[in-house]
C-alpha cells in the first residue's frame, strides 16, 4: 500500500504524501492494521494447552475466542504474497499490456489467472486449508464439551460436503457460527466444482467440429437411405398394383407402410436437404444450426453495425463541423495576410526609395569634388 501511495504521488507530481491519503486507503490502512495488532495474550492460554482441573470463566473464555480466532484474518498475506511472487507481476511486458488495457494487477486478477489455469488445485488448496482452520476454530469453541480435534474435523467435513450425519454436533454458539459459515463456504466451492467439471467435460473447440462433421456424415446417410427406400417402396408398390395379375393386398399394405416410415424419417431431419447450401456451411462453421439462432446472430451483426454506422456519422459530423471552422478561419486569415503583405511591401519600397535617394546624392556629391 506504501507503494502504490508513493506511485500515485509520483504521477501526479505531489510534494506531500497526505494528498494521496483518501478515506478508501485510510480505511485500508485501519482495517490492516486492526487485523495485524490482534494477538491473544499468553498467560490465558495456559489452560489450553494443558489439561487442568480448573475451568475458566465465561468471560475469560469469550475473551480467549475472540482473541484467536481473529488471528486467522493474516492470511491475507499470502494473497499479497502470492501477487508479488506472480509472474504477471514481475513480468515488465504483461504490466506494460496490462496498463495499455487498463488492467490492475492486484490479488484478485493474479487469484483469477491461477483459477482459470489450475482450477482443480487452486479449489483442493482452499478447501484442505478451509477445513483445517474451520476444525481449529471449532476445536477452540467446543474445547470443554469435546476436546478431540479429529471430532471437529470430521464434523466441518461432514458440513462443508452438506451431508450432516448428525452423529457430531456443535454445542455453543461459537462452534453453531464457525458451522454454518462452514456450510456457506462448502456450498461455494461445491459449485465451484460443478463448474470445473463442466469446463473439462465440455469439448474443444476441435473436437466440437470433429463431432459436428461425424453428425452431419450420419445425417446425410440416413437421408440418402431413406431417400433409396422412398423410391424402393415406390416401385414396390407400383409393381404389385399394376405389374402383377393379382394383386396381393397384405403385400401392398406392407410396402404403403415402409413407404410412409421412408418419408417419415425424411421429415425428421428437415435442414438435413440444404448441407450444400452456403447459408448452412456459415450456420454450421458459426455454431447455429437453426434459422432461428441464425436470425438472432445477424440480428445481433446488425445491431452492432448500426451502432458502429451512428459512432462513425458522429465522428463525421465532427469533422465537418472541423473542416468548417478551419474554413472560417483560412477566410478571416486571408485579409489579415493582404494587409500585412501591403504594409510589408510599402514599407520595403519606402526603404528601396530612401537607399536610391542616398545612392544618388552620394553619386553628386562625388561629381561635384
Amino acid at each position: 500500500l506504501n507503494t502504490h501511495i508513493l506511485l500515485y504521488v509520483h504521477d501526479i507530481g505531489a510534494e506531500d504524501w497526505r494528498i494521496a491519503m483518501t478515506t478508501e486507503r485510510v480505511a485500508l490502512i485501519a482495517l490492516e492494521l486492526a487485523a495485524v495488532a490482534i494477538h491473544p495474550y499468553p498467560v490465558g492460554l495456559l489452560a489450553y494447552f494443558q489439561h487442568t482441573t480448573s475451568r475458566l470463566s465465561l468471560s475469560e473464555t469469550e475473551l480467549e475466542i475472540i482473541l484467536a480466532l481473529p488471528m486467522f484474518l493474516r492470511l491475507y498475506l499470502l494473497g499479497r504474497a502470492m501477487m508479488l511472487h506472480s509472474r504477471l507481476f514481475t513480468d515488465t511486458a504483461s504490466r506494460s499490456i496490462g496498463a495499455l488495457n487498463k488492467i490492475h494487477f492486484n490479488t484478485r486478477f493474479v487469484g483469477k489467472t491461477l483459477m482459470t489455469n489450475y482450477p482443480g488445485t487452486v479449489l483442493m488448496i482452499f478447501s484442505v486449508s478451509l477445513w483445517i482452520v474451520a476444525a481449529w476454530g471449532l476445536h477452540v469453541c467446543e474445547r470443554y464439551v469435546s476436546s478431540n480435534y479429529m471430532e471437529a474435523l470430521w464434523m466441518v467435513s461432514v458440513t462443508f460436503l452438506s451431508i450432516g450425519y448428525g452423529d457430531v454436533v456443535p454445542h455453543t454458539y461459537c462452534g453453531r457460527s464457525i458451522c454454518l459459515l462452514t456450510g456457506i463456504m462448502g456450498a461455494g466451492c461445491t459449485v465451484l466444482v460443478v463448474a470445473v467439471v463442466a469446463r473439462k467435460l465440455e469439448l474443444t473447440r476441435a473436437e466440437k467440429h470433429v463431432h459436428n462433421f461425424m453428425m452431419d456424415s450420419h445425417i446425410s446417410k440416413r437421408i440418402k437411405i431413406a431417400a433409396a427406400n422412398v423410391l424402393r417402396e415406390t416401385w414396390l408398390i407400383y409393381k404389385h398394383t399394376k405389374l402383377s395379375r393379382e394383386r396381393d393386398h397384405t403385400r401392398v399394405r406392407m410396402h404403403q407402410r415402409k413407404l410412409l416410415l421412408a418419408i417419415h424419417h425424411n421429415l425428421i431431419f428437415p435442414d438435413a436437404f440444404s448441407f450444400s447450401s452456403p447459408t448452412w456451411t456459415c450456420t454450421h462453421h458459426c455454431g447455429q444450426t437453426t434459422p432461428p439462432q441464425m436470425q438472432n446472430l445477424m440480428c445481433d451483426v446488425l445491431s452492432e453495425v448500426q451502432g458502429c454506422r451512428g459512432e462513425l456519422d458522429s465522428h463525421i459530423r465532427c469533422l465537418e463541423k472541423h473542416v468548417e471552422e478551419l474554413r472560417e478561419g483560412f477566410k478571416s486569415l486571408m485579409p489579415l495576410l493582404s494587409s500585412t503583405l501591403s504594409t510589408q511591401n510599402s514599407s520595403i519600397r519606402h526603404l528601396l526609395r530612401e537607399r536610391e535617394v542616398k545612392t544618388e546624392a552620394a553619386s553628386v556629391s562625388g561629381g561635384d569634388r
